[in-house]
C-alpha cells in the first residue's frame, strides 16, 4: 500500500506542478508533454519514485477511457456530417490505405513484425489530447474546429473500430457481430432515457447540481462504467464504450459552454484521471530501447506525417483554401499518442508486437504532441502577422 501512494503521490505532484510550470516559464508546449517527460524522469526506468502497480494501471485505464469519453462529449454532429464528414472519412481511409503499404512494406524487411497494429497507430489522431488548446484558442467554432472535429473523430473512432474488428482475438466475422450488438445496446442507451424522461426526473437532476447529490455526475459515471464493461465484455476495446458513452452524454446535456455537467466531468478527468494516464504513459515507455535505436523512433514519427499529416493537405485544398491554415490543420491532424498507447498496450500484452517498435510507437506519438502542435502554433502565428501587417497598409 506504501508503494502504491508513493507512485500516486508523485503522479498527483507531477499534475499539480506541470501547469504551473507551463504558466510561470510561458512555455509554448501542451502539457501533455511535460507529463510525460516527467512520468519518464521519475518512472521505474530512470528515478523510480513511480511503479507501475496493478492500482496505479486502473486509474491509468480509467484515465484513458476518460480521455475518449471527454472527446466524445465534444463532437458535434455537424462536424462529421455533411462535408465536413465526407472529407474526414476520405482522409481517414487514404491514411489508412497509405499505412497499410507503408507497414507492408517495414514488415517485409524485418523492420516490424505486426503490419496490422502499426498500420492503425499510424491513421490516429490525439483528438482529446488536442481540443482542450484549440478550444482555449477559440478555434472550435469555425470552420477550422469544425473540420478538425470530423477529422480528429475518425483519426479517433476509425482506429477504435479497426482495433475492435482487426486486432480482437476472435474471428472477423464475430467480432463484427459483437460489434454491432455494441452498437444495439449504445442506441439503446441513448434513445430509452429520453423517452422515459419526465419534467419531475429532469428537476431532479437539475437539483442536484447544487446539491450533495450531484445526480447528474453520478449518472454519467454510471453510463460510462456501463459502456466501458459492456465493450471489454464483448471482447472490445474499452475506449470503445469510453468515446460512445460521451456522444450519449452529449445528447442529452446542453452546449458545452451553458453545460454545468461539462464542467464538472471535465473536473474529474482533467483534474485527474487523464493526467494520471498520460504520466503513467511516460513511466511504461521503454526508454533503452528507444536509446539503443533511435532511428525507428524517427521512421515512425516521420511516417505519423507522411501518413496522417500529408493527405489532409491536398484533400482540404477547397475546404482550407490558406496554404498556412492547411498546413496548421495537417499537423494537428498527424499528432497521435492516446491511439497508439491503446494498440501498442494491446499487441504487446498478446505477445504479437515487439516491445521495441511498440516505445518506438509511443516515443513517436509523444514526440508528435509536442512538435507538430508547436509547428502549427508558428503557422498560426505568421499568418496572424501578415493579417495585421496587410491591415495597416
Amino acid at each position: 500500500m506504501s508503494n502504491d501512494l508513493v507512485s500516486l503521490f508523485a503522479i498527483a505532484l507531477i499534475a499539480a506542478l506541470v501547469p504551473l510550470i507551463v504558466g510561470m516559464l510561458r512555455l509554448r508546449i501542451a502539457d501533455v508533454v511535460l507529463l510525460i517527460g516527467f512520468g519518464i524522469l521519475l518512472g521505474p526506468e530512470a528515478l523510480r519514485f513511480i511503479s507501475v502497480t496493478p492500482p496505479i494501471m486502473l486509474l491509468s485505464d480509467l484515465g484513458l477511457a476518460m480521455l475518449f469519453f471527454l472527446a466524445g462529449l465534444e463532437l458535434e454532429q455537424n462536424s462529421v456530417r455533411g462535408r465536413s464528414g465526407r472529407l474526414a472519412a476520405a482522409g481517414w481511409g487514404i491514411s489508412l490505405l497509405i499505412a497499410g503499404i507503408v507497414s507492408g512494406v517495414l514488415q517485409a524487411t524485418g523492420v516490424i513484425d505486426d503490419f496490422m497494429g502499426v498500420s492503425i497507430a499510424l491513421t490516429s489522431t490525439a483528438l482529446g489530447t488536442l481540443l482542450p488548446v484549440l478550444r482555449d484558442s477559440g478555434e472550435l467554432t469555425g470552420p477550422f474546429g469544425r473540420f478538425f472535429m470530423g477529422a480528429g473523430a475518425w483519426g479517433e473512432f476509425g482506429p477504435i473500430i479497426a482495433i475492435a474488428v482487426l486486432l480482437g482475438s476472435q474471428s472477423k466475422f464475430l467480432a463484427l457481430i459483437t460489434l454491432a450488438a455494441f452498437a444495439v445496446i449504445a442506441v439503446g442507451l441513448a434513445i430509452i432515457p429520453k423517452q422515459l424522461r419526465s419534467a419531475r426526473l429532469a428537476a431532479l437532476i437539475k437539483q442536484g447540481h447544487h446539491t450533495s447529490a450531484q445526480t447528474a455526475v453520478r449518472l454519467t459515471m454510471l453510463i460510462v462504467i456501463l459502456l466501458l464493461a459492456i465493450a471489454d465484455g464483448f471482447g472490445l476495446d474499452a475506449v470503445l464504450g469510453a468515446f460512445a458513452a460521451g456522444v450519449i452524454v452529449r445528447r442529452f446535456s446542453p452546449p458545452s459552454k451553458e453545460s454545468v455537467l461539462s464542467a464538472k466531468v471535465e473536473a474529474i478527468g482533467f483534474g485527474f484521471l487523464v493526467p494520471v494516464f498520460f504520466i503513467t504513459s511516460g513511466a511504461n515507455l521503454d526508454i533503452d530501447s528507444i536509446i539503443e535505436n533511435p532511428l525507428l523512433l524517427a521512421l515512425f514519427f516521420l511516417l505519423l506525417l507522411l501518413v496522417r499529416g500529408i493527405p489532409q493537405y491536398f484533400i482540404y485544398r477547397k475546404a482550407l483554401p490558406d496554404n498556412r491554415q492547411r498546413a496548421r490543420f495537417s499537423l494537428l491532424v498527424a499528432t497521435g499518442l492516446p491511439i497508439i498507447v491503446a494498440v501498442t498496450t494491446l499487441e504487446t500484452q498478446a505477445g504479437i508486437m515487439r516491445p521495441e517498435n511498440a516505445a518506438a510507437l509511443v516515443g513517436a506519438g509523444a514526440l508528435s504532441v509536442l512538435v507538430f502542435p508547436l509547428a502549427a502554433a508558428a503557422f498560426g502565428r505568421r499568418a496572424r502577422d501578415q493579417d495585421r501587417a496587410a491591415k495597416t497598409e
